[in-house]
């Protein structure tokens, strides 16, 4: 019998991406999509000859916990990291569907944005992450599974971690900056990097954070869609399925490809827009945390925040080895896409 797979947030950019991996991959697997409404649903229809549709929203508990229950693996990635009655639904359903001897298995998209708890707890913005902002989620699981329940997206985390048990497998993955263009049918914009490039244009600089040495971790989507891929893979391999360090408890995997300051991203910026013409005299700006919060753009205050999270459990347990081109190779694509999406004409191109 075929693999029965329930995808949420395959309208979304990373669910997209994940949609498109996993099918490419395993078109002989049994797709469940959860879309709003059939509208939604007709561009998948021929790209994906073979899946299904389930509509409704997030607060649509009922529909939610009956795909659940009747899905071998649940990829949950619309609005997963904050949601809390979806998170619910999926818990309840999930855990009514099956058994101990046919267990479900649960992959949970988290973010990163969890570990910048310290920065806000402690009112920094813009300064180099400390010793004790370093994650691990191999060496480190335990911080990592018990990080404090005021940090981002903690709240679902723990409703994922409490569902875990014999009949329920469940795995949380939280990828850092996400950047690259997506290859999903719906939304292919990433946002903290876009957001940046954005912001760049509609404040006329570059904004950098306090003294610029805020880090993040990143992942091309290309990248993090083949983790995706390597997860559900996991679910059907008697070898790793009931692997507690894969799925359980201490399967809580980050999904770093390299590193970045966003003073050098906000700087690649900045002399990519002079470069193309679009703002031949634009430079870079130091401003206070409130001056990009205030843009209102979603992610804004991620720029001036450190979130470091070293990724060693997936290559250890997974063979996951990156492969895509780096964030700084991608910032060409992101101010074109964003210059035009302003209505942005160049004024002076330079070689």
């Amino acid at each position: 019998m075929a693999t029965k797979i329930f995808l949420t947030g395959a309208t979304g950019f990373v669910g997209g991406a994940v949609l498109t991996q996993v099918y490419d991959a395993h078109p002989e697997y049994d797709f469940t999509l959860f879309v709003r409404n059939e509208e939604r649903s007709k561009p998948f229809s021929a790209r994906y000859p073979n899946v299904k549709f389930v509509y409704g929203t997030l607060n649509d508990s009922a529909v939610i916990e009956k795909a659940a229950a009747e899905a071998d693996v649940v990829i949950h990635t619309a609005a997963s990291a904050d949601d809390t009655p979806s998170a619910r639904a999926i818990a309840k359903g999930i855990a009514a569907g099956h058994t101990a001897k046919n267990p479900g298995y649960w992959i949970h998209l988290s973010g990163t944005g969890i570990l910048t708890w310290y920065d806000h707890e402690h009112k920094r913005s813009g300064e180099s992450p400390l010793p004790e902002e370093k994650y691990n989620d191999l060496e480190g699981i335990d911080r990592v599974i018990n990080l404090p329940d005021q940090a981002a997206h903690r709240d679902i985390d723990k409703i994922v971690q409490a569902t875990n048990s014999d009949a329920v497998k469940t795995l949380i993955v939280a990828p850092p900056t996400i950047y690259g263009t997506g290859r999903g049918i719906g939304n292919t914009r990433s946002v903290q990097v876009p957001n940046l490039t954005r912001a760049t244009f509609q404040l006329g600089y570059a904004p950098i954070v306090g003294v610029g040495k805020t880090e993040w971790d990143n992942v091309h989507i290309d990248d993090l869609a083949d983790l995706f891929l390597k997860f559900v893979e996991a679910s059907q391999d008697p070898a790793k399925r009931e692997n507690p360090e894969i799925f359980g408890r201490n399967g809580y995997f980050f999904a770093r490809q390299s590193a970045h300051k966003w003073s050098d991203v906000a700087t690649w910026i900045a002399e990519e827009a002079n470069r193309r013409g679009y703002a031949p005299e634009l430079a870079t700006k130091s401003v206070p945390l409130e001056v990009v919060t205030g843009t209102g753009l979603l992610a804004a205050g991620t720029w001036g925040q450190n979130s470091k999270g070293e990724a060693e459990r997936a290559k250890k347990y997974l063979g996951w080895h990156p492969k895509a081109v780096a964030l700084r190779d991608t910032i060409s694509e992101a101010v074109e896409t964003e210059a035009k999406a302003l209505g942005l004409t160049p004024k002076d191109v330079r070689a």
